[in-house]
């Protein structure tokens, strides 16, 4: 029995989040992109059908893709 994973990982994108799951998902061996939830309205940068987040798993690990824009910098 696996035991389920006690932290997930956050990646933070500008607005490739679903762009850069699929691509692990293709790279890294047990991977795969889970379910993307996208906005349900228009936003004050975005609009309604955006990809907000996605669900992935890379190499076994749970990550999550946060499409959450260049408002605050790496640091």
């Amino acid at each position: 029995m696996m035991n389920p994973a006690k932290n997930t990982i956050c990646l933070w994108y500008n607005s490739g989040a679903e762009e850069a799951a699929h691509f692990y998902a293709k790279t890294f061996p047990d991977s795969f992109v889970g379910a993307a939830h996208r906005a349900p309205g228009d936003f004050p940068s975005g609009k309604q059908g955006d990809v907000l987040t996605v669900e992935f798993t890379v190499i076994g690990i749970p990550c999550l893709g946060l499409n959450g824009g260049p408002m605050f910098k790496h640091s």
